[in-house]
C-alpha cells in the first residue's frame, strides 16, 4: 500500500505531498492543472522513463518518494539488495527517483541506488498503473493470456507450473542435443587426433621419471673413464698399496696405539673408542669405493640402447609435452576426453529419448491448460459482460478466443485474443479495432473487478495499489456513479488511487485530493491539497456542473455524496 507520495518540481508542481487512502482516493482538478503529473509520478517510481522536460522550468532536477507497506512479497528480493525498511511492526519501503536537468536519473530503494528494472521488478510488484498505455497492451496476445490465465483460478496455477519447467527442460535438452549434431565432424577428427597420439604413445611405453634416470644414466657411461680415475685415486687413498698404507692402515696403527695409551692412563678410553668407530667407518667407506670402482666398465651397447630409447622418448615430448611426465598427464586427460567424445553419440541417443518423454508430457499438459482456459474464459467473459451492462453498455460482449499455435509455445499450445463488441447484432472482433477509449477504460474496470471479486490480480499479484488514470474517459452521468461504485468495490480490498473529471466518481472516494494551478504572471505552479467537509462539497459542486459557489450547486453536490454515503 502506498503510504505518501512527494512531488517536487516535475512539470508545474512545484512541491506536493499526498498520503492516499487505505481504499478509495480521488485527485480531481480543472483541465490543465497537472492531476495527471501525480500519476507521471508514480510511474517514475515505478521505472517508467524520464526526460529532461519533466523537470519544472528553472529547477535542477525533480524529485519524487514514496514510501510503501506490505512489501512481504518481495522481502528476499530486497535482502538481496541490502536495502532497509523504516519502523518497526509495520516495516515502510522508501523508494526514490531523481531527473535532472540534463536529463540525468537515478533511483534508490530502501536507502540503497539501483537500476531503473529493479524499481520496475520490485515497486511493480507492489502498485499497477491502470492508463491508456495498459489499455492498449490489454490488446496484445501476450496480456489476454495474463489475464486469462490468472482467472484460471487455484488449479490452473501448478498445470502452468508443470508446463513451463517441462518446457525449459525441453529446450535446454534439445539444445544440448542439437549442439552435439552440429559438432559431429568436428568430434570425430579431435577424437581421431587423440586415438593417434594415445595409439604413438602406448608404443613407446614411457614410464613416469624414465627421460631423467636415462639421461643420469647416459652421463654415466659417457664419463666412466674420467669416474674410475676418480674413485681409483680415492681407493688408493682410502686402502693403501703395496709400498704405501691408505688411510685404513694409517688409522689402524693409530688404534693399535691408543689402545696401549689406554692401558696406562683411563682418560686416554675415550680416545681408543673414538680410534675405533673412525676404523670402522673408514673400512665401510673403502669397501663401498672399492665396490664402485668394480661397477665402473665401459658398455658401448649399453650406451647406444639408451640413445635409441631417448630419440623414442623425445618423439613423444616433442608433441606431447616437454617431459615424460607431462606427456604421460597429456595421455591421461586426452583418455578422458575421447571417451566423451565416444560418449557422445549415446548422450544424442539419451536427449533424444528425454525429449520425446517430455513432448509427452508437455502435450498432455498443454491439452490440460487448453481447457482449464477454455472454462475460465468462458466464466470471466459472463462475469465482465455484467459488469459491463451496470457500466451502460447492456449489450457488451467479449470472447477469449484460444488460436492454435502451430507447435507447443512456452506458454502451451494456444494463443490468446480478446475480442469485443458493444453493440448487438455487431460481430466480435478485437478490441483494438473495435473499442473506443470510454469502451476500453471500462473493460478494463471491469476486468479488474471480477478478478478482484475471484481473489486474484491481472498481473499474478497478491491485492496491492491500483492507479486508474482517466478510467472515466467518454462517460458521464450514471455511468460515472456505476464507475465510482466499482472503483469503491475493487478498494475493499485493495488501495485504489483515480484521476477523475468526474463528480460521480469522485463522491465515492474515502479521500480527496485537488491539484490547483496558479501563476503570478512568470511561472504557473500547480497545488495539491485535501479537500474535506464543505471544502469537497465545493469541489464536487465544481464538477458537476462549475457552480461551486450556488446553493444550487453546494446542494447536488450535498446530494450526491449523501447517495453514495448510504450505498457505500
Amino acid at each position: 500500500m502506498l503510504t505518501y507520495l512527494h512531488i517536487a518540481d516535475l512539470g508545474v508542481i512545484a512541491d506536493a505531498t499526498i498520503e492516499p487512502a487505505p481504499g478509495l482516493t480521488a485527485v480531481t482538478g480543472e483541465t490543465g492543472a497537472g492531476k495527471t503529473l501525480v500519476v507521471t509520478g508514480l510511474g517514475l517510481l515505478l521505472g517508467q522513463r524520464a526526460d529532461a522536460g519533466m523537470v519544472r522550468h528553472g529547477s535542477a532536477k525533480a524529485v519524487v518518494d514514496g514510501g510503501f507497506l506490505g512489501v512481504e512479497g518481495v522481502s528476499e528480493r530486497l535482502d538481496e539488495l541490502g536495502a532497509e525498511l523504516d519502523g518497526g511492526d509495520a516495516p515502510e519501503l522508501t523508494v526514490s527517483r531523481q531527473v535532472t536537468a540534463q536529463g540525468r536519473t537515478r533511483a534508490g530503494l530502501g536507502g540503497v541506488a539501483v537500476p531503473l528494472g529493479v524499481l520496475d521488478e520490485v515497486v511493480g510488484a507492489l502498485a499497477t498503473i491502470h492508463g491508456q498505455s495498459e489499455q492498449v497492451r490489454l490488446a496484445t496476445p501476450e496480456r489476454a493470456r495474463q489475464v486469462l490465465d490468472q482467472a484460471g483460478g487455484p488449479e490452473f496455477v501448478p498445470v502452468l507450473a508443470g508446463y513451463r519447467t517441462a518446457y525449459a527442460s525441453r529446450r535446454t535438452a534439445v539444445a544440448e542435443r542439437d549442439e552435439l549434431v552440429t559438432q559431429v565432424q568436428a568430434r570425430a577428427r579431435e577424437a581421431d587426433m587423440l586415438r593417434f597420439g594415445l595409439a604413438e604413445i602406448e608404443k613407446v611405453s614411457p614410464v613416469p621419471g624414465e627421460d631423467e634416470s636415462l639421461a643420469v644414466e647416459a652421463r654415466r657411461l659417457q664419463d666412466v673413464d674420467d669416474l674410475r680415475g676418480l674413485a681409483a685415486e680415492a681407493d688408493a687413498a682410502l686402502s693403501g698399496d703395496d709400498e704405501t698404507f691408505g688411510a685404513v692402515g694409517l688409522i689402524g696403527q693409530a688404534r693399535k696405539a691408543l689402545e696401549r695409551l689406554a692401558q696406562h692412563d683411563e682418560a686416554a678410553v675415550g680416545l681408543s673408542a673414538q680410534s675405533v668407530a673412525a676404523l670402522d667407518a673408514t673400512q665401510g667407506l673403502a669397501g663401498e669405493v672399492a665396490s664402485y670402482l668394480a661397477s665402473l666398465e665401459a658398455d658401448p651397447v649399453r650406451l647406444e640402447a639408451i640413445a635409441a630409447r631417448q630419440a623414442e622418448l623425445q618423439g613423444l615430448t616433442r608433441k606431447y609435452g616437454t617431459t615424460v611426465d607431462e606427456v604421460l598427464e597429456w595421455a591421461r586427460v586426452s583418455s578422458a576426453r575421447l571417451d566423451q567424445l565416444v560418449g557422445s553419440d549415446e548422450r544424442i541417443a539419451e536427449l533424444n529419448e528425454q525429449i520425446t518423454r517430455l513432448d509427452e508430457q508437455l502435450a498432455v499438459l498443454a491439452t490440460e491448460m487448453t481447457s482449464l482456459r477454455a472454462q475460465a474464459g468462458d466464466r470471466l467473459s459472463s462475469a465482465v459482460a455484467a459488469e459491463l451492462a451496470a457500466l451502460a453498455m447492456p449489450h457488451a460482449a467479449i470472447e477469449f478466443e484460444l488460436r492454435p499455435l502451430p507447435e507447443l509455445g512456452p506458454w502451451g499450445a494456444e494463443s490468446v485474443q480478446l475480442l469485443f463488441t458493444a453493440n448487438p447484432g455487431s460481430p466480435l472482433a478485437p478490441i483494438s479495432k473495435v473499442a473506443s477509449g470510454g469502451e476500453l477504460s471500462r473493460l478494463r474496470l471491469a476486468i479488474e473487478v471480477v478478478l478482484a471479486d475471484q481473489g486474484a490480480q491481472s498481473d499474478g499479484r497478491v491485492p496491492g495499489t491500483f492507479v486508474f488514470d482517466e478510467v472515466d474517459a467518454g462517460v458521464g452521468g450514471a455511468v460515472g456513479l456505476e464507475i465510482g461504485r466499482r472503483l469503491a468495490r475493487l478498494a475493499k480490498d485493495s488501495q485504489v488511487l483515480v484521476v477523475t473529471h468526474l463528480a460521480q466518481v469522485a463522491a465515492w472516494a474515502d479521500r480527496h485530493y485537488v491539484v490547483a494551478k496558479s501563476d503570478d504572471g512568470a511561472i504557473t505552479t500547480a497545488g495539491v491539497f485535501e479537500v474535506t467537509g464543505d471544502g469537497r462539497v465545493a469541489e464536487i459542486a465544481r464538477m458537476m456542473g462549475g457552480l461551486s459557489d450556488s446553493q444550487a450547486g453546494l446542494g447536488h453536490a450535498r446530494d450526491l455524496l449523501a447517495a453514495v454515503g448510504e450505498a457505500s
